[in-house]
């Protein structure tokens, strides 16, 4: 056994001994149940508030070695996790689907191919992203600056439960690609598929010690920020989004907030229909319609209104929803989020809307409700103003372009919108008129899953990005250097003169003329 092997054991032993004596030292266990079965999950044991600064500290040591490494062993590295999820994904999609409830072929396609792609993107791209950036000076061409990217140091991660391989381990990746450690604070409702993430991170060759998966309650989080990391990325409600920007704004900490949406889908008078209804479909249902660029929403022209909802609701009663299997709709991984949809849906029904499909929770173990498609629902109803998170889709005929682009706005929210035309021209147009991080012209979801291109929203939605050149950059500070190529005179130093004053005046204005 090699040296470097014998410091790489002592290390794992060191930060899996130290998160097993905090979770030890905390009474409370995280105890879940099977969102599709019932049945318990394995318990995993809580890692209590006043813990976490100590695993913090022992990232930021780790964290200073990994950045040394340069980008050539920290892309090989990744490079090895990237390639051990590949050989793993059919056991890691069953504690995906046992733990959210999502159909096995969701928690492949939806979970880990998009952070496999993630991964390959960054080791492949980091060093490019990350290299200096000259910035010319027109003012003094005898000087030259550029801008560099180091690494922030530790990032705190606090992430969600719809997805909870994919979008705690590609913030995890990102900070590693940018030469941070990380701490990830997963959901109390999924931690096994984060433990699972960490252990292939572990196996990958990369410190144990750089990254931390502490499960825990919403004490352990709140912790989290006030542990001295460097920045916040979460991923979450509207309600603790604010909580966290609070905090992270007087601590002076950095944060990206991906917060959710209440997204629309305008199809227009010339849309293909039938691709048109299957996009809407899926893009309301997929995951249960727990995905934050869910179509929570539809405006659909008044003069294909009948035929396009005709055809929603025949594809909707064709969806197969269960467990396990070949399903297409799975189960609502929360019972709080099965009480908000059929909230939701009941208050609409209770002020003249009409369910096409669904409107019930299903009998039998499990938390599943029906696929539902709502008409006759109005602005005023929660339906429409709150973020669902569940299998509902609204459908609103509209007069004119101009109405329906006025609806999609009309929300707090501003992650994701679609525009469905046959004239994509046309669908352009309208699509940067809405007031979206994302607008997507006929299709839906997708983006997120592409590495290269930035996510997030306006308004409610969040702030800042994740994914793309600009995630990385998010992760990192920003050093300008400034270097004298050569000396000229600088008339702008003590003692000022007058006679200076007015030549400098002249040869400003001079200089600014053949700028324009």
């Amino acid at each position: 056994m090699g040296a470097r092997q014998r410091a790489d054991e002592r290390r794992e032993v060191t930060m899996e001994a130290t998160v097993r004596e905090l979770s030890a030292a905390s009474p409370a266990a995280i105890r879940n149940t099977e969102p599709a079965t019932g049945k318990p999950l394995p318990a995993v044991a809580a890692v209590g508030p006043g813990e976490v600064r100590l695993v913090v500290e022992r990232v930021r040591k780790a964290q200073a070695k990994w950045a040394a490494l340069g980008f050539a062993e920290r892309r090989r590295r990744l490079s090895a996790f990237k390639n051990l999820v590949l050989d793993r994904s059919q056991e890691l999609a069953a504690v995906i689907s046992r733990e959210t409830g999502k159909p096995p072929f969701e928690g492949l396609l939806h979970d880990i191919a998009p952070l496999v792609n993630l991964t390959a993107f960054y080791a492949r791209g980091a060093k490019r992203a990350l290299r200096d950036r000259r910035v010319p000076i027109r003012m003094f061409p005898h000087k030259r600056s550029y801008l560099r990217y180091e690494p922030r140091g530790v990032i705190g991660i606090i992430s969600a439960w719809n997805f909870p391989f994919s979008v705690p381990m590609g913030e995890v990746v990102t900070a590693l690609a940018a030469g941070n450690g990380a701490v990830v604070k997963p959901s109390e409702f999924t931690p096994l598929s984060a433990l699972e993430g960490k252990k292939l991170l572990d196996e990958a060759g990369i410190d144990p010690e750089l990254v931390a998966v502490l499960p825990g309650f919403g004490p352990t989080g709140a912790a989290l920020i006030d542990a001295g990391v460097d920045m916040m990325v979460f991923v979450g409600s509207l309600a603790t989004g604010r909580k966290v920007a609070a905090s992270c704004g007087e601590r002076l900490i950095p944060c990206v907030l991906e917060l959710g949406g209440k997204d629309p889908a305008i199809v227009l008078q010339d849309a293909n229909l039938e691709a048109a209804a299957r996009s809407v479909v899926f893009g309301a249902f997929a995951n249960s319609g727990q995905v934050c660029a869910s179509v929570e929403r539809v405006y659909v022209d008044r003069a294909v209104a009948e035929p396009f909802t005709l055809r929603v609701v025949e594809l909707t009663k064709k969806l197969r929803q269960g467990g396990g299997g070949e399903v297409d709709v799975g189960a609502m991984t929360t019972p709080a989020q099965l009480e908000t949809v059929r909230r939701h849906v009941d208050q609409a029904l209770a002020a003249g809307a009409k369910a096409l499909t669904g409107a019930e929770v299903r009998p039998g173990p499990g938390r599943f409700y029906a696929p539902t498609v709502l008409t006759g629902v109005s602005h005023e109803m929660a339906v429409i103003r709150e973020e669902t998170f569940g299998p509902v889709l609204p459908i609103i005929p509209f007069d004119d372009e101009e109405e329906a682009i006025k609806l999609a706005n009309d929300s707090d929210y501003g992650l994701s919108a679609y525009v469905f035309s046959k004239s994509t021209r046309h669908a352009e147009q309208v699509a940067n008129r809405l007031a979206a991080g994302t607008v997507i012209v006929n299709d839906v979801l997708y983006t997120h899953g592409v590495p290269e291109l930035p996510w997030g929203g306006v308004k409610c939605s969040g702030v800042g990005r994740t994914h793309g050149e600009e995630a990385l950059r998010e992760m990192c500070w920003v050093r300008h250097v400034n270097v004298e190529r050569f000396s000229l005179p600088k008339p702008w130093l003590f003692p000022y003169r007058e006679a200076v004053l007015r030549r400098l005046e002249k040869l400003l204005r001079t200089v600014m003329r053949l700028f324009n």
